[in-house]
């Protein structure tokens, strides 16, 4: 029963990879030229390094979000920073950087990962989905005759994930509004998980009983996984709040 139960999860995983990596094909066949659904944080130095290093600004969008939540001080347990999750000191030296405080720099930071994420979709042949295993475990560890490793495929989906926010679509995202600031979109901790799959499995759950609420998880600094609640203002918030009552979620008291 357990070897059976292993080569269900095993062949799960391996259908959710193709579909992810179907999922970013049919992405740079028919939707590269599609605009952002708000103005984000830094476009300005997004859309430079999109057009410097032939990117769509979407995408780069959708790592940063992936990543940072665009905040430009970020910093991983596995010591990356700012905005692209830089790696120091080894690839940031690479990408030219000589002290870690220039990691911080917005449009810096944001130009050296564009450069590195066209340097790995350039090594797998366009391949986006092998490209962005090896951004995030390094291009010795992904081969494109073996199996990725599991961290690195979710990381591939939980990316695309943030592109559907980015392009205006899945159950988070509002309606397109360029002149809408991601600024303005307010977010409430609920849990945090040790595994992305927890993380994942917890907001499809309340998302079944409670279709309206607008949840997400990223990944911590810390390295582990934060589910958010997404909101637009009080009136929304208390609607949201209900809605979390009503799924049987206790929401904490403030303290104080």
């Amino acid at each position: 029963m357990i070897r059976l139960l292993l080569v269900i999860l095993a062949l799960a995983s391996m259908q959710s990879a193709g579909a992810t990596q179907t999922a970013w094909r049919n992405y740079m066949s028919n939707d590269t030229a599609l605009q952002p659904a708000m103005a984000f944080p830094y476009q300005s130095c997004f859309e430079r390094s999109a057009v410097r290093y032939r990117l769509p600004v979407t995408l780069l969008l959708a790592v940063a979000r992936g990543e940072s939540d665009f905040d430009v001080r970020a910093r991983s347990h596995a010591n990356a920073h700012g905005l692209m999750q830089i790696l120091w000191p080894s690839t940031a030296r690479y990408l030219g950087f000589n002290r870690l405080t220039e990691l911080y720099e917005p449009c810096r930071n944001v130009d050296a990962g564009a450069r590195y994420l066209r340097e790995m979709i350039d090594r797998y042949s366009g391949d986006v989905h092998l490209a962005l295993a090896a951004y995030n475990y390094g291009p010795g560890r992904i081969h494109r005759d073996k199996v990725i490793p599991k961290g690195a495929q979710w990381y591939s989906a939980y990316i695309h994930r943030h592109l559907d926010f980015v392009l205006g679509r899945g159950p988070t995202a509002l309606p397109a509004d360029p002149a809408r600031s991601y600024d303005t979109e307010a977010k409430m901790a609920l849990i945090t998980f040790d595994a992305p799959y927890r993380a994942d499995a917890f907001v499809r759950q309340l998302r079944s009983v409670q279709p309206r609420l607008r949840l997400e998880w990223f990944r911590e600094e810390s390295g582990r996984f934060k589910v958010m609640m997404l909101y637009s203002g009080s009136d929304d918030l208390r609607r949201s709040q209900s809605l979390l009552r009503d799924a049987g979620f206790r929401l904490r008291k403030p303290r104080g």
